[in-house]
């Protein structure tokens, strides 16, 4: 599927506002790494990566990271940047989370499902159903998911008055509508996921903001790409390891 350009300018605009301060993407630059805190790119204390479009950004929690840093990235390619075991590579990680694949779509080339598809009703963000279906579903899907913190409604599936499915967004630094998505185990493979994806992008895109999908799990992949997503880069968090003295 032909990306459009803006798609990648919009892209890029949402991890250089997560960065936390001033950096971005230069594809004939290298690596740009920046010192940063208080990133939103990885949690408190990590170093976090985020490569779009062939391009990368990368934050460091204190100024002596910045250099080991710049130069152990400027030595792969974006891909590599991003995967784990390369990164071990060529810095001392202690740990690390993801990658996860970063997906966006415009109105262009949105794939909504159709009437034919299940009933999505709207119920409040943090209703007891939708919490419900979060106990249900595990404490790692849950998190996944991050539903308890979307800013949208809640759109879901019912049977009866139980939530078998529900997706949502949460509003992100530059204008990102980050979505996520949770079915009940055992009704999953059903649509379920792409049918309250749907209503949530569609949603997304009404307001004018830029849907994202954050994934890692190759089933939620493919009900981004059906519905029309792009696949433009990758995140990665990483906590580096102190030499020791």
């Amino acid at each position: 599927m032909p990306i459009d350009p803006p798609l990648f300018t919009a892209a890029r605009a949402v991890w250089e506002s997560l960065a936390g301060v001033p950096v971005a993407f230069r594809p004939d630059q290298g690596p740009q790494v920046v010192l940063s805190p208080a990133s939103g790119l990885c949690p408190p204390g990590w170093a976090g990566v985020a490569a779009v479009g062939g391009a990368v950004i990368a934050t460091v929690p204190e100024e002596a990271w910045a250099a080991p840093v710049r130069a152990a990235l400027a030595s792969l390619s974006a891909g590599a940047a991003v995967d784990p075991a390369a990164v071990r590579r060529v810095l001392p990680v202690a740990e690390s989370l993801g990658p996860a694949a970063l997906a966006y779509l415009d109105a262009a080339h949105f794939r909504p499902v159709d009437d034919g598809g299940p009933a999505v009703v709207h119920l409040p963000a943090r209703h007891a159903a939708v919490e419900e279906l979060e106990r249900e579903s595990g404490a790692q899907d849950a998190d996944e998911a991050d539903l308890g913190r979307i800013t949208s409604p809640a759109f879901v599936v019912l049977n009866g008055e139980t939530v078998v499915a529900a997706a949502g967004y949460r509003r992100w630094a530059g204008g990102a509508a980050h979505i996520g998505v949770l079915t009940r185990p055992g009704r999953r493979g059903r649509g379920l996921a792409r049918a309250t994806g749907s209503a949530a992008a569609a949603h997304a895109l009404a307001a004018g903001l830029l849907p994202q999908w954050r994934a890692r799990i190759p089933a939620s992949r493919r009900v981004a790409a059906a519905l029309g997503f792009a696949e433009l880069g990758a995140q990665l968090s990483v906590r580096l390891r102190r030499p020791s003295r």
